[in-house]
């Protein structure tokens, strides 16, 4: 008895609507990434002057820390 694959008709090129899933998925974890810094920033700016000190920034180094732009004296400590 021969059996036969359902995939031996079909190209094994990726379809093109795959790549219009990579970018939809890459977009969504765009949406998720920005909505989760913006939720970081909020609840860092929340945080008193001391507790902030705390942790090691200033109140002006909040976005530099959240967005990765990490000034070299706080690399020390991450």
């Amino acid at each position: 008895m021969t059996t036969i694959s359902q995939t031996a008709g079909r190209s094994l090129r990726p379809s093109s609507s795959s790549g219009f899933f990579a970018r939809l998925a890459g977009a969504a974890y765009a949406l998720f990434d920005r909505l989760q810094r913006r939720t970081a920033v909020k609840t860092l700016n929340e945080l008193d002057d001391r507790a902030l000190r705390d942790i090691g920034i200033t109140r002006s180094q909040i976005e530099d820390a959240v967005y990765g732009q990490f000034k070299a004296e706080l690399r020390r400590y991450l």
